[in-house]
């Protein structure tokens, strides 16, 4: 499997680096958080390590932690601009089996 993004997303994040100046992608990870379990990380990628695994999603790179690949692996990633004010990525990630109330956290 792999961690994606959709059309939408991987449009946001180049526009997003364009206007950072720098980086070579998005990374994604977790970490141990909220009532559930876990929560997503979302940052830019300025470097690739060794014990990182790298997809490619519509041009863009995706660079995910190996520590949490096993909770990200078949991530989809999207972006929604609801309206004006409401805007933000979105997680449709297979392997959550539960979360929390607030939406803000998971188990998997």
């Amino acid at each position: 499997m792999a961690v994606t993004l959709t059309q939408a997303a991987a449009d946001r994040v180049e526009t997003m680096l364009g206007k950072r100046g720098h980086g070579i992608g998005l990374r994604v990870g977790t970490k141990v958080s909220g009532c559930a379990g876990f929560s997503y990380e979302v940052d830019y990628a300025d470097e690739i390590t060794d014990a990182d695994t790298v997809f490619e999603s519509h041009g863009v790179k995706v660079v995910v932690p190996s520590e949490a690949l096993d909770k990200l692996d078949g991530l989809e990633l999207d972006y929604v601009k609801e309206s004006l004010l409401n805007e933000g990525f979105e997680f449709h990630n297979p392997n959550v089996k539960d979360s929390c109330g607030c939406g803000e956290s998971f188990s998997v």
